[in-house]
């Protein structure tokens, strides 16, 4: 289960362009948002992406470069990014490893993925975990709340 102030763990998905992203290679280099959500086009999570798309500036004002992560395809990716014109890379984790490896809960017994929320810092640490499966939009706060104070 990674918590705060381990490190991030690398890894390696699709972006919703089918493009490799290695994040071993973005570590280290901003402050990085990955926010776990359970699928795309679904109501809660329309509204977490376009809430990250629409304060997308300010965390880029911040230095902060952030990704999504569900475990679906990148077809349904590009489908959803293009939808509602999101400014950041979706991950395809088909089969959940990357989950798994962070330890993601699932809720309704098992039944639907979680949506946890994790900071990380440029020292490559975890700064901030938020975890609310009912509080979509509160993923985007509390991260803009965090980068708030780790870009100080």
């Amino acid at each position: 289960m990674i918590k705060v102030d381990d490190y991030c763990p690398g890894f390696k998905l699709l972006n919703q362009d089918s493009m490799s992203i290695d994040m071993s290679e973005q570590l280290g280099n901003s402050i990085i948002i990955l926010f776990f959500y359970p699928k795309d086009d679904t109501p809660g999570c329309t509204k977490e992406a376009c809430r990250f798309r629409d304060t997308h500036q300010d965390f880029q004002d911040l230095g902060c470069t952030v990704f999504g992560i569900s475990s679906d395809s990148t077809k349904s990716h590009k489908k959803f990014a293009n939808n509602h014109q999101l400014p950041f890379d979706l991950l395809s984790d088909e089969g959940g490893k990357i989950r798994k490896l962070f330890a993601v809960p699932t809720n309704l017994f098992g039944l639907i993925p979680g949506r946890v929320t994790y900071i990380i810092g440029k020292d490559k640490k975890i700064h901030g975990i938020y975890n609310s499966q009912t509080d979509p939009i509160g993923h985007v706060s509390k991260a803009l709340e965090f980068v708030k104070q780790l870009a100080v």
